[in-house]
């Protein structure tokens, strides 16, 4: 083993052993409430694990304030940042996020970022039932700012909003479900590879990559398919306050620039996120109200080093890894997952 092999592993050790370092400190010294929040926030601080911090984007009236919400990235569970990870759209992160928004009284209204080629159903459809919850209980404006790309499960969570701006050259649609799989049945015959699937049923193993699909599986997954899309349709329709028919002849799964969604009423103006920001200000009287949006309060001591550490393994490992943690997010080619996403796998 390389030299630099041997000092990132001696770097995430010494990270690991700090962390117990701290949590046996915090346990021996916290005598009062006031040592034990004081390591505690310090062990959270360093981990990644802290509670949701406000930081003020504008300053304004503390007492009518607007939340600046961000979606950024690829909409699946199971990403994260912290002493791991320091990248990605962290879905838990961005349900907390709706939660305080919607306990806290001194928000007045919502403006969500968004930049997503879109991703799972489950999740897209956790972020828009937690969406609608918040507009019902609590009647908090929601506008939406599209970046460069708010697409599939990315308007799928845009549709319920009150108002959405997009730029001209945004890209977004692309309304529709998709689900990939590989058949590799007629190369394993090929390579001598026999496929010896003990099941139950015989639709146990549908999707998989090792036998051809049959006409059967087909029209299940099919009807999978079907069912996720009328939902989206469903969902857009009630949104954008048009009837499913119109819905419909635009969610074909083709994509939209900004202009074109203006025309088909995909979304209500031309503009970018300030232009969203004023907008809202000025509907709602708004004018002087503070701007915040939130963080985790993850300090960089942690995420630098292990980046910094991680980066003196071979190449070869990190893709090995990268690719592994990709397939088991959208699914595998034996085992394929419905998606809201533009582009597909």
């Amino acid at each position: 083993m390389t030299t630099k092999r041997w000092t990132a592993i001696g770097l995430a050790i010494g990270l690991f052993i700090l962390s117990f370092v701290i949590s046996g400190m915090a346990a021996k010294v916290a005598q009062t409430d006031k040592a034990e929040n004081i390591f505690s926030d310090a062990t959270n601080r360093l981990l990644g694990q802290s509670e949701l911090i406000e930081t003020v984007v504008t300053t304004g009236d503390e007492a009518n304030r607007i939340a600046l919400l961000t979606v950024d990235g690829t909409i699946l569970a199971g990403q994260s940042s912290g002493l791991w990870s320091t990248t990605g759209y962290d879905h838990n992160f961005f349900l907390e996020q709706l939660e305080a928004v919607k306990a806290d009284k001194s928000v007045k209204a919502i403006l969500l970022s968004i930049n997503s080629p879109g991703g799972g159903t489950y999740e897209s459809a956790q972020i828009k039932d937690s969406l609608l919850e918040l507009k019902e209980t609590t009647d908090k404006p929601i506008y939406v700012s599209m970046g460069n790309l708010a697409a599939s499960g990315g308007y799928y969570i845009a549709a319920p909003a009150d108002k959405i701006f997009a730029a001209e050259e945004t890209l977004t649609g692309s309304i529709g479900v998709i689900m990939s799989s590989t058949n590799l049945s007629e190369l394993y015959e090929k390579l001598g590879i026999e496929d010896t699937t003990i099941k139950s049923g015989r639709f146990k193993d549908i999707g998989s990559n090792s036998r051809p699909m049959t006409e059967a599986d087909q029209e299940i997954l099919q009807k999978m398919v079907d069912s996720s899309y009328d939902r989206f349709v469903k969902v857009v329709a009630e949104g954008r306050k048009m009837n499913e028919k119109q819905v419909r002849e635009l969610a074909d799964g083709r994509i939209y620039d900004g202009a074109q969604a203006l025309e088909v009423g995909l979304i209500d103006e031309i503009g970018y996120q300030e232009d969203a920001l004023k907008a809202l200000q000025e509907d709602y009287q708004l004018k002087n109200a503070e701007v915040f949006q939130y963080s985790t309060g993850t300090i960089p001591f942690s995420s630098l080093m292990f980046s910094k550490a991680s980066q003196l393994f071979s190449s070869k490992n990190t893709s090995a890894e990268l690719v592994e943690q990709i397939t088991s997010q959208f699914g595998t080619s034996a085992a394929p997952k419905m998606l809201y996403l533009y582009g597909g796998e």
